[in-house]
């Protein structure tokens, strides 16, 4: 996910005007969670900032894992501030659809699953007769298309079992727990309808395609009478929309955020706290976080702009191939398909374009990065 995470921890992206974390809990909430206990590093305390106290609600309480040493670790280093009753295990950067979780809390014991069409990057369980027995790690020749989703319904016998070996990572792994409890339980597998796992910034941008759709259409903030809103717009208090700006819905303005004047807004896209969208500005189906700028003249499609960058005037972004295949990212050094047609450029925090820069479709500009004016930028920066 970098350059987005040099800066703040990955659960702490913004999805539609809510940390990414905080739609998992609010889904867990949703589907009758009474308590919630989220596992931090000690070296920042960003995700309890994004969180609170609360989640509609529900109590939120933080256990510290002093070093990170596994999945089963992280849940082990929660087992005192748990109840002796049966639980549910999340991943904090996958997003879940409320209805499903509530149908893996009825099962327990369950492990949530999903269908994918290809396979090999994911743990695949292994079902015989209706029972999980077992998950396989990125098998070169899976033998289903059913993934393991990172959601688990668990008794509480298993919070004694969670003192697993270190694995070929060097790891304690959650996924040798789940095969302890599938050799002592019958262990349902509970199929998600719609499920996000966010490793990748393409992955951010479904999100919030995925969270902008759901949230609700309410005008809490400053619009000029001569703008025109049409869809599910959602403009939150604080927020300001200016005269002749056109938003096409689904869109989300968070508090702060500045729209115009003569803007066009169009897509799922969320405009975050502060960001400003200026005079004769195009934005397609991206996502600005907190303070980004984009002051006018310019055209964002498809794109994740980090906190307060900056296009200066007359930046345009390239968001398609011209030989229609899916635009790549560079992805630990290596150039990722993203799996879209239509995908732009990833801004780190601080990163600034000068005039008329031209920014070309999978460019990232890592954090503090910077062009010049007239610059046509293919490469990453």
């Amino acid at each position: 996910m970098r350059p987005l995470t040099e800066t703040q921890p990955k659960p702490t992206l913004p999805v539609a005007g809510r940390p990414l974390i905080g739609h998992t809990l609010a889904a867990a909430v949703d589907a009758g969670a009474s308590r919630l206990i989220v596992v931090v590093s000690p070296e920042t305390t960003a995700v309890q900032a994004a969180i609170g106290d609360t989640v509609d609600g529900v109590p939120v309480e933080y256990v510290t894992q002093t070093e990170q040493r596994g999945t089963a670790d992280a849940v082990a280093v929660a087992v005192d501030t748990l109840a002796p009753e049966p639980f549910v295990v999340l991943n904090g950067d996958s997003l879940y659809d409320e209805g499903t979780l509530a149908t893996l809390y009825e099962s327990t014991p369950a492990v949530g699953s999903f269908r994918v069409d290809d396979p090999r990057s994911y743990g695949v369980l292994t079902v015989t007769d209706g029972r999980v027995t077992g998950v396989v790690e990125k098998p070169a020749t899976p033998q289903s298309n059913l993934i393991n989703a990172g959601a688990y319904a668990l008794p509480a016998d298993v919070q004694q079992w969670l003192d697993v070996p270190e694995s070929e990572r060097g790891e304690l792994e959650f996924t040798d727990v789940l095969s302890r409890v599938c050799e002592a339980f019958e262990v349902t597998s509970v199929t998600f309808e719609r499920w996000l796992d966010v490793g990748r910034p393409w992955d951010l941008l479904a999100a919030n395609e995925w969270k902008v759709h759901e949230a609700e259409p309410t005008i809490e903030g400053t619009v000029h009478e001569d703008a025109t809103l049409s869809g599910n717009v959602h403009v939150a208090a604080g927020a300001t929309v200016r005269s002749g700006v056109v938003i096409d819905g689904p869109a989300y303005l968070d508090s702060g955020a500045s729209v115009g004047p003569n803007a066009y807004i169009r897509g799922a896209t969320y405009v975050g706290p502060g960001a400003k969208v200026g005079h004769a500005v195009e934005v397609k189906n991206s996502v600005f976080m907190a303070d980004a700028t984009v002051g006018h003249l310019s055209y964002v499609g498809d794109s994740i702009l980090g906190r307060e960058t900056n296009f200066g005037a007359g930046t345009k972004v390239a968001n398609l191939r011209h030989d229609g295949q899916p635009v790549q990212l560079t992805v630990k050094g290596e150039r990722v398909s993203t799996g879209r047609r239509k995908f732009g450029v990833v801004l780190g925090d601080g990163a600034k374009t000068g005039i008329n820069t031209s920014l070309n479709a999978g460019v990232t500009l890592s954090t503090g990065a910077a062009t010049t004016p007239g610059e046509v930028v293919t490469r990453d920066r």
